[in-house]
């Protein structure tokens, strides 16, 4: 199939194989009723694969609906999807029709898929296996003819596994995988998307393109690009913006890039999204912070016992950064970390020995990040470095005041 005119009406940059093989298998489902699942990392370019799929489909002149799932209270979302009758719930003044209902002929594209809560995965199950569906506050089941696509950067399997996620709807949504490539497994689209932005900014700056020298090509390639096509975008603009040469040198280039120890993740790290990412960086960022805080307190109760003893007990000298041997860390919850201070042989010593929980250092985490942004979950969401649903979720679940 040749791809290269859907590629010229959905704008889209790049001649990798595996970008072409993804726009292929969108264009040959679109003339059928299955459900398609998008795979892919975020700022990867998968909300363009929903959008071929309906434009090649026979539902082209219905309506297209996309959903952000993520972005939706967890109190709000049947009604969202669904609608909802006049009464039903606080606030609900008058009757709603949800996105179901209003795509009705069409398609529904549900971005972030993987963050819906497990109560309106069952609604959705439904929908997707019987075309009904019910509002908020009604009991009248109602029929809607809707093709649904879907978008997730997260492992499904992984979800499915720790119970965040059906296993059910998993494989009705799964009907045909899209995986859309990340931008470092299409190393040789790299230069074409800069110089493609480099123009944009140009036309939309007023000012000559920037060019790049053939050291910063190469460290362009090089580098992982973790915010995918979304980062590079951005780049490309603050150096057109910025740079008044409008010839980007190696050095330059290096102010621009986030260092690697901070920006990158390394590559076979389990976590979130289908590369390794998401969630699972969150859950590490976590730990790690509980290490630092313990440590802090392991050196505080240190002092306190020696004060106590009157000065019989030494307090150990802090520990290098690094000591493996020293530091156990169990990923699970209610993990056990022991850090024995060194000892010498003639020196009365006093071994501490402290067993946290995971779930109660996030719990204390969440509540601290509360306090000192005066309940705004928004800024708590991100000095915690998680999604805004999933404080929302742990708050309710743990019922953090």
């Amino acid at each position: 199939m040749n791809v290269q005119p859907i590629k010229q009406r959905f704008g889209i940059i790049g001649a990798s194989p595996l970008l072409d093989r993804a726009i292929e298998i969108a264009a040959q489902v679109a003339p059928t009723d299955l459900s398609v699942l998008i795979s892919g990392e975020s700022g990867s370019g998968k909300e363009v694969m929903p959008q071929i799929v309906h434009a090649f489909s026979a539902r082209k002149h219905g309506p297209y609906i996309a959903v952000n799932c993520g972005a939706i209270p967890e109190g709000t979302i049947d009604s969202e999807l669904f609608g909802h009758e006049k009464g039903s719930f606080t606030g609900a003044h008058e009757a709603r029709k949800g996105y179901f209902e209003v795509a009705n002929n069409g398609t529904i594209f549900l971005d972030e898929v993987g963050e819906l809560p497990l109560s309106t995965q069952v609604r959705l199950l439904r929908v997707l296996e019987t075309g009904e569906f019910i509002r908020v506050g009604s009991s009248k089941a109602q029929k809607t003819n809707v093709r649904v696509t879907a978008a997730t950067n997260v492992d499904m399997m992984q979800a499915v596994q720790r119970g965040k996620f059906r296993e059910d709807l998993y494989y009705r949504l799964n009907t045909v995988p899209i995986h859309v490539p990340a931008l470092r497994e299409r190393k040789e689209d790299i230069h074409l998307l800069f110089r493609w932005f480099a123009q944009e900014a140009a036309s939309r700056y007023k000012a000559p393109p920037i060019t790049l020298t053939d050291e910063a090509r190469q460290l362009l390639a090089a580098y992982r690009w973790p915010g995918n096509v979304r980062q590079l975008r951005n780049l490309t603009e603050q150096m057109s913006v910025i740079e008044k040469e409008r010839t980007i040198t190696g050095e330059t280039l290096r102010h621009y890039l986030p260092a690697e120890t901070t920006a990158l993740v390394p590559a076979g790290h389990g976590g979130g999204d289908v590369n390794g990412h998401g969630e699972g960086i969150n859950e590490r960022e976590l730990i790690f912070k509980f290490l630092f805080d313990m440590k802090k307190d392991l050196n505080a109760l240190k002092e306190q016992v020696n004060a106590i003893s009157g000065g019989h007990a030494r307090v150990a000298q802090p520990a290098p950064p690094s000591y493996p041997e020293n530091v156990l860390i169990s990923p699970e919850p209610g993990m056990s970390i022991r850090m024995p201070a060194p000892m010498d042989e003639d020196i009365e010593h006093t071994e501490v020995e402290e067993s946290l929980s995971l779930e109660d250092k996030e719990r204390e985490l969440i509540r601290k990040a509360l306090a000192k942004h005066r309940g705004r979950r928004k800024k708590a969401a991100q000095e915690l470095g998680i999604s805004e649903r999933t404080l929302y979720r742990k708050i309710k679940e743990w019922n953090i005041a």
